[in-house]
């Protein structure tokens, strides 16, 4: 535990010195699969590790279902009460021109002015994490050009501008969401599965969209591995198919249930737990895919 929690400290270093000595854009990772599979669970744990090393970290819940205030810790109380940008009719007509659920039609600023969104309506966790709760706009088409998506839209547009920190974006489950105005500007995905045919076909879908939407680091997490027997299914449901920058499995872990909804107990806990250690693992990967794209673009012909 120890050893690791030292190597991601030693990695973060590294990230804060190349940006004090070269401020750039930070590492933005989106977080996708399956419904039910994980994905919140990961994020606010990475979220953790991340801060523990000394990052600044935004995390980003677009997840309808908005549970990643819980599972960051955040007073339940409070969390249940919080309003999603995606319904926050006041700011959406301040910045968009257009009363919230005004549908197609009248004059929307479709690029509006959001620098002060997370100033506004970002919640503080602790010293080095921040959470933006977006929420989405489920009943709307693809492109349509409602208040709702102008806003979330431009919203993700400058989340993506921001610099010198780690992004980790939750996002709903499934893929039909996932497409070009969702995933631009991000540099990683990590993609959450189970040992099964279904999560595994949603996480393989996944993992080619980023692909095809240029996210060159997609990493896999196969979450609830009981046995040697879930490794072998999932190797062998992966054959010949998507290739992946890292795959990690993370082993079915009771503590994980006892101690929801706040799954960061895991990691500031003194005791090690094979969630978390499993999960460090991960973000060195993350870590040292982005020191290779960087290296890659300070190398690339001009």
């Amino acid at each position: 535990m120890q050893e690791r929690k030292f190597a991601i400290q030693k990695a973060t270093r590294y990230f804060r010195a190349r940006r004090a000595a070269t401020p750039g854009d930070g590492m933005r990772i989106v977080i996708t699969g399956k419904g039910g599979v994980g994905k919140t669970t990961t994020c606010a744990i990475l979220s953790s590790l991340f801060a523990e090393g000394g990052l600044q970290v935004l995390a980003v819940d677009e997840d309808p279902q908005q549970n990643l205030a819980f599972s960051l810790g955040y007073p339940p109380e409070r969390a249940s009460v919080i309003v999603p940008l995606a319904k926050n009719a006041s700011y959406i007509e301040e910045k968009v021109g257009v009363p919230s659920g005004a549908g197609r039609g009248g004059m929307l600023r479709l690029n509006p002015q959001v620098s002060d969104v997370v100033d506004r309506f970002g919640i503080t966790i602790d010293d080095h994490i921040s959470l933006l709760v977006m929420g989405s706009v489920t009943a709307a088409a693809g492109g349509c050009l409602c208040p709702e998506n102008a806003l979330l839209g431009s919203v993700l547009r400058y989340i993506r501008l921001r610099r010198n920190e780690v992004i980790l974006m939750d996002t709903q489950a499934g893929v039909e969401h996932f497409g070009r105005a969702m995933s631009a500007g991000f540099s990683q995905a990590v993609v959450v599965t189970e040992p099964s045919f279904n999560a595994y076909s949603v996480a393989e879908h996944s993992a080619s969209l980023a692909r095809e939407l240029g996210i060159r680091h997609v990493h896999l997490v196969v979450n609830k591995v009981r046995s040697e027997a879930d490794i072998r299914k999932t190797e062998r449901l992966s054959g010949g198919g998507v290739r992946f920058t890292s795959v990690h499995y993370i082993p079915y872990n009771e503590e994980i249930i006892e101690s929801e909804p706040d799954v960061r107990s895991i990691v500031l806990g003194r005791s090690e737990n094979p969630v978390a250690e499993s999960l460090r693992d991960l973000c060195l990967d993350i870590c040292a895919a982005s020191e290779k794209s960087e290296r890659d673009i300070i190398s690339r012909p001009s």
